[in-house]
């Protein structure tokens, strides 16, 4: 980086609003989401309006392929890590257009990349692989880039997940009440708010909408990508052995920190399960939904009531919009009020990629992007590569 490059960059922290783009890829593989957001300051007094929102969804070829990356050859991923970059290059200047702005007009894009491999610590050294070239993004927009958050986190020993958390806690604290933010992308995870960040807690869940979709892909023959509504899982019962037998899993037993993704609960998770449950298939939806919200119950009772109490759960991602998951949810974490994230003004579906502008505001500033208490790494880090 050049030092006529670096000044611009810096100057960018005297610009109030700068305006930036976050883009997030879930686990599931189903598109980017595309956030717009005016940001003032940084840190625990930054203000965040959100501007423009959507979700660009890929093509079913390359959505194929992703959902193949964990057998895909060197010559696919290298293609794909391209390919993507275009997808996220695309996204962001559809939601500046959404938005009625010009590429002129917006300052930053923080781009958390499509994962393609997650190796969690657990496993011994841990090691992770998001696809998306920043470098192509930067070039088609014209726009600094701010990617790749979670390498660093790993380098100093943390499973470089969850990312998320520093900014619930900025965006989501509130006086007198303790908030537990579950996302329900691909994977659910948790972010326990408190007013105090020293008694944060976050981690992977489990589970969230990945086995829910391949099984609904495969009900449908490829027909609907997600069970709209919850309604196949609606017309299933719950298979309480199965369910029993879901419940061993050893994720579920393994204390934080702790993250996962399409290696344990992706195709290798349900193909055997639709095996087993041929001319079952609703019935499978049913107790698969109802596994998610008991992952997630467990989750709750193991490693958050012990430690602190929680007034609330707020719903965002793509499963606060399954019926069947949220009456699910509710059951398994009564009394505890399961809400929305909407109920507070927040699109449930953006969170996430808003995150993603708020820590490439935060690199912008120099100011660390990771909890060290959620992802298990040595210290405090600055996440994210520039590309200018």
């Amino acid at each position: 980086m050049g030092a006529d490059a670096l000044r611009r960059l810096l100057a960018l922290r005297e610009v109030e609003p700068r305006r930036i783009v976050g883009l997030m890829s879930g686990t599931s593989g189903d598109g980017v989401d595309a956030a717009l957001v005016e940001v003032e300051g940084a840190g625990e007094g930054i203000r965040v309006r959100p501007l423009a929102f959507l979700t660009a969804p890929y093509p079913p070829a390359l959505r194929r392929e992703i959902l193949a990356l964990p057998t895909a050859t060197a010559e696919t991923v290298c293609r794909l890590h391209y390919a993507l970059g275009e997808e996220f290059a695309r996204a962001a200047l559809t939601v500046i257009r959404a938005a009625r702005l010009t590429p002129t007009e917006v300052h930053l894009i923080g781009s958390h990349g499509q994962t393609a491999y997650h190796i969690p610590r657990g496993s011994g050294a841990g090691a992770t692989l998001q696809l998306g070239e920043p470098a192509v993004i930067a070039e088609r927009s014209g726009l600094p880039v701010i990617a790749d958050f979670r390498p660093r986190d790993v380098a100093a020993g943390g499973e470089g997940a969850p990312l998320v958390p520093l900014a619930d806690y900025l965006l989501f604290r509130a006086p007198g009440r303790v908030r537990a933010l579950v996302n329900l992308g691909g994977i659910a995870n948790v972010t326990v708010v408190p007013e105090r960040l020293e008694r944060l807690v976050a981690f992977d869940l489990g589970p969230g909408n990945m086995p829910l979709d391949l099984v609904t892909e495969a009900m449908t023959g490829g027909a609907e990508p997600f069970d709209r509504d919850g309604a196949l899982a609606a017309r299933g019962r719950v298979d309480r052995a199965l369910l029993t037998e879901l419940l061993a899993h050893p994720f579920l037993a393994a204390p934080p920190p702790r993250s996962t993704g399409r290696e344990a609960f992706g195709q290798g998770f349900v193909g055997p399960l639709l095996v087993r449950s041929r001319g079952r298939e609703a019935d499978l939806l049913a107790t698969l939904t109802r596994f998610v919200a008991e992952a997630i119950r467990i989750g709750f009772e193991r490693w958050i009531a012990p430690r602190i109490g929680v007034d609330e759960v707020l719903i965002s991602g793509g499963g606060v919009h399954n019926r069947r998951l949220m009456a699910d949810l509710a059951d398994c974490l009564a009394p505890v009020p399961v809400r929305s994230l909407a109920e507070l003004g927040w699109d449930p579906d953006a969170k996430e990629a808003i995150a993603f502008a708020v820590l490439a505001n935060e690199a912008l500033f120099g100011h660390p992007g990771n909890l060290p208490a959620a992802t298990g790494a040595r210290g405090p880090r600055v996440l994210g590569k520039i590309i200018l």
